[in-house]
């Protein structure tokens, strides 16, 4: 048996299991005219011939649809991932995710799932944190973004306030295509908040041109950082028109589904900056890549997924600390909108920023109570 460091370099993947999470929210959450009060996840736990273990999570998304919804991405990596891996050396990271895609190609949450707990398994054996293992971190603290729902004026501003109390120094607005609703809210949010938080807006895809404009216009003195998704992801000519009309730096979200839809984007020049998830990029190294594409295109990153758990979120922030070119301000939030945690301890960023987390891996552990709690049984 070959070891480096005094670690075993032999090792094979022996159990891979896998839990579909029904993780109750702290209220009901409305986005993009969809609404729900529980948030369904996947957790993967790897565990290999010597008995280290990775772990992770995957949230899709409100909007997820067959078959990458959690109940079917649970069952994609139990049933037909998971079998094909075992045996396989969990250090391989680029093998186990070409093995996994092409089992599952239409379900990229499930190579995505696989792969990142193979890495958390590696730096478990390695003691080093995740973004050691993708190169480093390029700061010791991170910042988050708060959030503000599609509220009256003066409910959007109490809530705000609440934000920026608690030490947030940026947040996002929810807005739809109701031009004096909306500009009203985000007018009373930045009255309340002053001029020193930085401030977004965010559609989910409900404008069109003219109402993204319109919006645009309507809130030209509150000084936006950025209008994340006006108008629908496949349109961008549109976003290329609200881009260079509005006034607004223009970020795209939904768009933004994988590599080659970043790379779409940049063609079109349709975007100022881009959004996406680790789950959303399709794993760690494919976020990775992205990354580097965005950068060589000239186009900052916001990167976090809103719904998650702490696995997840920590995943994020490790590798949101590895470049400069991610803002500060990260959208991996999911801790503050769940009530509970899967892990032994809880992860607070309610402060609206933490000391980066030291590891091992993503330095948590897996709490089987919680895991049983939580389970959904009907998967």
């Amino acid at each position: 048996m070959r070891k480096m460091g005094g670690v075993s370099m032999s090792a094979k993947i022996a159990k891979i299991e896998v839990f579909c999470i029904g993780m109750p929210l702290v209220g009901t959450f409305t986005s993009g005219g969809l609404s729900k009060d529980v948030t369904k996840c996947i957790v993967v736990r790897i565990t290999d011939t010597d008995g280290a273990y990775g772990i992770n999570s995957i949230d899709p998304s409100t909007r997820a649809a067959s078959p990458n919804t959690a109940p079917e991405l649970t069952v994609a990596i139990r049933d037909k991932v998971a079998p094909e891996l075992i045996g396989e050396d969990p250090g391989n990271v680029n093998r186990i995710f070409k093995i996994a895609s092409k089992i599952a190609p239409n379900q990229p949450g499930a190579a995505a799932g696989v792969e990142m707990a193979c890495i958390e398994l590696v730096c478990r054996r390695h003691g080093i944190a995740l973004y050691d293992y993708v190169g480093g971190a390029v700061m010791d603290r991170v910042q988050f973004n708060g959030w503000v729902g599609e509220l009256p004026p003066e409910e959007a501003a109490a809530e705000a306030l609440k934000w920026r109390d608690s030490g947030f120094q940026s947040m996002k607005i929810k807005v739809g295509n109701d031009v004096d609703k909306d500009s009203a809210r985000v007018m009373a949010v930045r009255d309340a908040v002053g001029s020193d938080v930085k401030l977004r807006m965010d559609a989910n895809q409900q404008c069109n041109v003219e109402q993204a404009l319109a919006l645009c216009h309507a809130v030209k003195s509150c000084d936006m950082q950025l209008f994340e998704q006006p108008v629908p992801a496949e349109d961008h000519e549109g976003l290329g028109k609200v881009r260079r009309e509005g006034g607004i730096p223009i970020m795209a979200d939904e768009a933004i589904s994988d590599h080659e839809s970043l790379i779409r984007v940049i063609k079109a020049d349709c975007a100022d900056l881009i959004k996406f998830g680790i789950k959303q990029a399709g794993g760690m190294m494919p976020a990775m890549k992205m990354i580097s594409t965005a950068e060589a295109a000239g186009l900052p990153i916001v990167l976090g997924h809103g719904f998650g758990l702490d696995l997840s979120t920590l995943a994020e922030i490790m590798l949101g600390a590895t470049s400069d070119n991610i803002l500060p301000g990260l959208e991996c939030v999911g801790p503050l909108k769940v009530t509970d945690t899967v892990a032994t301890t809880k992860l607070d960023i309610s402060k609206g920023s933490i000391d980066l987390p030291s590891g091992p891996g993503l330095g948590v552990e897996l709490d089987d109570a919680k895991i049983e709690q939580y389970v959904l049984d009907d998967v």
